[in-house]
């Protein structure tokens, strides 16, 4: 334990005189006999004062200091108030955050059957399942076709996902989405949002089911190349037919990532949990904070002033 104001300690040394006072004034009369008048050597007149000397009923004696002392140890418990106590807290173990774009394709080939619906509904119930299970973490989405948009900022509100599903949906898009599919533009796109992150892992899932109009000729490398010198990973999801188109696996594999391609709805959300276990959340311990400490000394204050007050209620010696 250490005190913030340490020097307001000095001032115990106010209600230690006056605890020394209460209990050893019987013993030595210089402290003072108070309510007491000497006649002769040993004759002593009680009169009708506090501290008055009985010369029986040593418990009542003792429990009378009992109470009287409850004030001075207020007063005690006053002064290290003052002082601010503290104490080391117990060291927690803090959640690295991991920065997650969803780089999601809403070319017109998205209303295509997936399972027992399309490539577009069977993609957002899996970010949306992802997303709930990564709590804590920092989620946005990308959406591109022609065109490429930041729909969602990075945020750690999961409900966000679930209120945008019926408003990209391709069918209701305006044009300029629909016409191609432009993965390059999209993660470019998504880079810019994560490289505004000082803090934290970066990550882009991709989600698309064609292949890219802006990749090859060596762009695939050059992408690659720069997600990888800002530490962005790149995740591919291919949920058309066959495999994840050769360029973005380029990209995949230089940025440390993986490609997938899953042809049912089941193998899609077994992608998504491989996903979750491949990038693990990181532990970061922290340092013990100092934390005031105020508590039990405020309730053993509180409990004194209580036997003042009960004190007050009969339970005091009167010598007379």
């Amino acid at each position: 334990m250490s005190f913030g104001n340490w020097y307001i300690l000095f001032a115990l040394f106010i209600p230690a005189s006056m605890l020394v006072w209460i209990w050893l004034r019987d013993r030595f009369p210089t402290l003072g006999n108070a309510g007491l008048i000497r006649f002769g050597s040993d004759r002593r007149v009680a009169l009708p004062q506090d501290y008055g000397v009985a010369s029986k009923g040593r418990f009542a004696d003792f429990l009378i200091k009992c109470f009287v002392s409850a004030a001075p140890l207020t007063l005690a418990v006053a002064i290290i108030l003052l002082a601010q106590p503290r104490h080391l807290g117990v060291p927690k173990a803090k959640r690295e955050l991991t920065n997650i774009e969803f780089c999601l394709d809403l070319s017109g080939s998205m209303m295509g059957r997936f399972g027992n619906g399309t490539r577009y509904d069977a993609a957002m119930a899996s970010i949306n399942g992802f997303v709930a299970q990564r709590d804590g973490d920092a989620f946005g989405l990308t959406v591109f076709g022609d065109n490429a948009e930041h729909w969602i900022p990075l945020t750690t509100d999961p409900s966000a996902f679930k209120c945008a599903v019926p408003f990209l949906n391709p069918r209701r898009l305006p044009p300029g989405y629909g016409g191609g599919t432009m993965i390059g533009l999209g993660l470019k796109k998504c880079q810019e949002v994560l490289t505004t992150r000082e803090t934290g892992d970066r990550m882009i899932i991709l989600v698309s089911d064609g292949a890219s109009f802006d990749l090859g000729d060596g762009q695939e490398e050059e992408i690659g190349r720069s997600l990888r010198d800002d530490k962005i990973v790149v995740y591919s999801i291919h949920i058309g037919e066959g495999m994840s188109p050769p360029e973005v696996s380029t990209i995949t594999n230089i940025t440390g990532g993986e490609s997938f391609s899953p042809q049912d709805t089941q193998a899609l959300q077994y992608v998504f949990q491989q996903i979750d276990k491949m990038e693990v959340a990181e532990m970061k311990r922290s340092y013990a904070e100092v934390l005031d400490w105020f508590t039990p000394f405020s309730i053993t204050g509180l409990s004194l002033i209580g036997v003042s007050l009960i004190s007050l209620l009969g339970l005091r010696y009167t010598p007379w």
